[in-house]
């Protein structure tokens, strides 16, 4: 009928390359080391943005899995059934090494081009990206316990997705889950109460109740539990040495707020078999690099999540009119969308920087340290907001789940929260800068680097060394914001258009901003940054 024509909607976006569609990211590769990836990260980021693709991300999560506790003639299999969209999305990232890259080829920038394919593949979804994320981060405590690391690293460093309930030994390709929460302790995991029984060479009974077990169709877990010389970590095998499916026993997947496309579930162990990880009674030491690579990917992460909510907000605002002009071209808006811009940037430039920590082990091992914990509490907090203010550019249309917007929406929280929420964040800043004094060292260097660059970025250097003096647990969270804006602030300057480290320093750093997004100072070149943040939007 006539008047069901469609105008003045934007069309969808999809079959574009979000690598040459953000300068922050590309720029950081080649900067951080990683210059020898572009190609290959550019054509993974096309691969992630075809209509296919992002219509998969739509599917997986309007299809979330299912828990099989029984086979259809009663026998306990404790499986979770996924829609083929989740398979297909695991099978690219996969494919593509996201899970493994840096460990097959060990070569300086090979964190940074991950770091890169993982922002890309989580923009198109977020919720494939868990697996992905831990088998990443489990490999440096596999390789603690040599004859487990030479049966488990073929496997893990395959390129072959492959999601049969088989033992590893008939597997093309396997992934890693953890399980580590239990629900008296949360991250207090010394709290834990699931016991470890000997069984002899390096073999243990485990017995307890998890709260959270992340990616319960893994192929083996890392768990903690209690020994008899203390809390220490095992490999938990779905399947034992003799073929036999492990006493693991998926109880319920959670429901949760969003990340609904992957499985998170309550588990019960009966003394299920697994191997010792380091030493009885370390179980903490043994997983803290396992920690902070997952901590690096939840600023990962969030930074995705920030980016393609902005890609969203601009690619509609470029084609939407109202009040007789484009939305792109009212200069109220425009600035909404320069500060939304400065705030994904600064993001970007913070996590690539990160990356590069995590390929300079031993030469950057005090910086990746305190600087993962404070890029992780900060970054992860601005998401939520940032995707709130990007949806309110869409108006209504952001509202509806046909839009990406909504599930943006449920998933900015997570990464918050994972692997430690806020206060617990802060209190390991603290601890770091306590037990570690190098590390306050390593920070201090880096930022100044950026010394004379900008007077506002100065003062605010200043500042974060005067709070770095007398660090104490009340103002943990003053200090920790004040750390990460500075370090944002500083890469900036030495990295950034002028145009996006002014808008940084006079907002962030020099308080000349309001208490919303779009409130940036009088006189910032948002033209500039918009065009920075989406070239198609130069012509507009």
């Amino acid at each position: 009928m006539p008047t069901h024509e469609v105008l003045n909607q934007p069309p969808p976006l999809h079959d574009h390359d979000p690598l040459a569609a953000d300068l922050a990211l590309a720029e950081g590769l080649r900067r951080e080391g990683a210059d020898w990836a572009e190609a290959e990260v550019g054509r993974f980021a096309r691969a992630t943005a075809t209509q296919e693709v992002i219509a998969l991300g739509f599917e997986a999560n309007q299809n979330p899995p299912r828990l099989r506790t029984h086979d259809r003639f009663g026998n306990r299999i404790d499986e979770v059934e996924f829609h083929p969209a989740w398979h297909a999305l695991m099978r690219l990232s996969v494919g593509d090494g996201v899970h493994c890259g840096p460990w097959r080829d060990s070569r300086p920038g090979a964190h940074v081009a991950r770091a890169a394919k993982m922002q890309l593949a989580s923009q198109a979804e977020a919720g494939h990206g868990c697996p992905i994320s831990m088998t990443y981060s489990a490999f440096p405590a596999l390789q603690q316990a040599a004859d487990l690391a030479e049966q488990w690293a073929p496997h893990i460093l395959s390129l072959e997705y492959d999601p049969r309930m088989l033992p590893v030994d008939q597997k093309r390709g396997a992934l890693i889950g953890m399980a580590m929460t239990e629900k008296q302790g949360g991250s207090d995991v010394r709290a834990n109460t699931t016991r470890a029984e000997p069984l002899g060479g390096g073999a243990y009974a485990l017995t307890g109740h998890k709260w959270f077990c992340s990616a319960p169709m893994s192929d083996a877990f890392l768990v903690l539990a209690q020994a008899p010389k203390g809390l220490s970590c095992f490999l938990l095998p779905r399947w034992t040495p003799e073929g036999e499916r492990n006493r693991f026993y998926l109880q319920r997947l959670k429901d949760k707020l969003g990340n609904r496309s992957n499985a998170s579930s309550e588990v019960e162990l009966d003394r299920a078999w697994a191997r010792l990880l380091g030493e009885e009674g370390r179980g903490v030491q043994t997983i803290l690099e396992m920690v902070n690579h997952t901590r690096l990917d939840c600023v990962i992460g969030a930074a995705a999540i920030m980016r393609q909510a902005l890609a969203q907000a601009i690619h509609h605002c470029l084609y939407r009119s109202a009040f007789g002009r484009r939305l792109i071209e009212q200069p109220l808006m425009r600035t909404v969308l320069a500060d939304l811009a400065v705030e994904s940037e600064a993001a970007t430039a913070l996590m690539m920087r990160l990356a590069r920590a995590y390929d300079r082990r031993e030469q950057e091992a005090p910086f990746r340290r305190i600087g993962t914990a404070i890029a992780k509490y900060w970054v992860c907090k601005r998401a939520a907001p940032m995707v709130a203010e990007a949806l309110e550019c869409l108006g209504g249309n952001g509202y509806v789940e046909e839009s990406a917007m909504p599930r943006l929406y449920r998933e900015a929280p997570l990464n918050s929260i994972w692997e430690g929420s806020g206060n617990v964040i802060c209190l390991d800043v603290l601890r770091a800068l306590h037990k570690e004094p190098q590390a306050r060292d390593a920070l201090v260097a880096e930022l100044r680097l950026a010394r004379g660059a900008d007077r506002r970025l100065d003062r605010a250097l200043d500042d974060a060394e005067a709070r770095l003096a007398q660090p104490d647990e009340p103002g943990a969270r003053r200090l920790v914001e004040s750390l990460a804006l500075s370090l944002q602030g500083a890469l900036l300057a030495r990295h950034a258009p002028a145009a996006v480290s002014d808008a940084f320093c006079a907002s962030r750093l020099a308080g000349d901003h309001g208490h919303a997004f779009g409130t940036l100072p009088t006189g910032v070149d948002a033209g500039a940054i918009l065009t920075r943040a989406w070239p198609a939007a130069a012509g507009r």
